[in-house]
């Protein structure tokens, strides 16, 4: 809800003000995020040992990395938009650059806050892991958020500026780093898992062939379960992803910066579409 675009709610005169707004928020968020981390981590030294703090500590040092390429990204871009309302605005205001300009300013909060709020969910992710009581799985479905709401922020911003700023260069070099960042932490996370979690032996060695024959069984039965369990899953999440981005209002913008309503999607179609950077 609170990523959707304010623009029937909002004069466009205030628009201007709230891009500063959202910005502000989105560096204090991930501000915020990296002083979580260090208290976390603080934790996880004195309460763990062994595997688990190697795990924790590896885990969490990921997200700070990830943290501070996401702040180097925000400040980038707040300064690549300072650049474009200069360039752009001739003898209008600011808060008149962005009015007339009103589906591009929505874009550009709708991308700020999805980074803020991944870097939140990130955080909260970790802390949930570490203290064993999240899923894994958690951390790199957030890094993955985080590398397509960066990809927004940067497609926002590339709209508009010029192809020779050496902003836009800077930012879409920051863009890079995130989703450097977080493969790394999808890559520790997944390495964490496998040393923490426990394996089974499998051992069958004192098993009849009657009683093989019926853990067999049960094992295809499962096997069926988790199969039609899966595509159920699947099916809702295409239905999910629909119906999120009609309340979005998911638009094209063309070269020249006038924002266009998006094709609607064939029917039928419920695939998981391709996130841009993903890592």
């Amino acid at each position: 809800q609170e990523l959707r675009p304010k623009s029937l709610d909002i004069k466009q005169e205030e628009l201007g003000d709230m891009v500063e707004k959202e910005m502000a928020s989105t560096s204090e968020a991930i501000e915020d995020a990296v002083r979580r981390i260090e208290e976390m981590m603080s934790q996880a030294r004195n309460e763990s040992s062994g595997v688990k703090l190697e795990v924790n500590e590896r885990i969490l040092n990921s997200c700070t990395d990830l943290m501070k390429a996401i702040r180097l990204l925000v400040l980038t871009s707040t300064n690549l938009q300072k650049e474009i309302v200069e360039s752009g605005r001739g003898a209008a205001t600011t808060q008149e650059f962005y009015a007339k300009n009103s589906r591009w300013t929505e874009g550009l909060i709708s991308a700020s806050k999805a980074v803020g709020w991944g870097a939140t969910q990130l955080v909260e992710s970790a802390d949930r892991v570490v203290l064993h009581t999240g899923k894994y799985e958690e951390l790199i479905v957030c890094s993955h958020e985080i590398a397509a709401s960066t990809a927004q922020l940067v497609a926002a911003s590339k709209v508009k500026a010029e192809k020779s700023s050496r902003n836009l260069g800077r930012l879409q070099e920051c863009s890079r780093n995130v989703n450097e960042m977080a493969a790394n932490v999808v890559a520790s996370t997944k390495s964490g898992q496998e040393q923490i979690e426990e394996k089974d032996t499998m051992d069958f060695s004192g098993m009849s062939l009657i009683k093989l024959k019926k853990e067999e069984m049960e094992t295809q039965v499962k096997v069926l379960e988790l199969e039609k369990r899966l595509e159920g899953e699947r099916v809702r999440l295409g239905a999910l992803r629909k119906q999120h981005y009609a309340l979005a209002g998911a638009y094209e913008v063309t070269e020249d910066g006038e924002a266009r309503p998006a094709p609607a999607p064939r029917r039928g179609i419920l695939k998981k579409p391709p996130l841009a950077q993903k890592p």
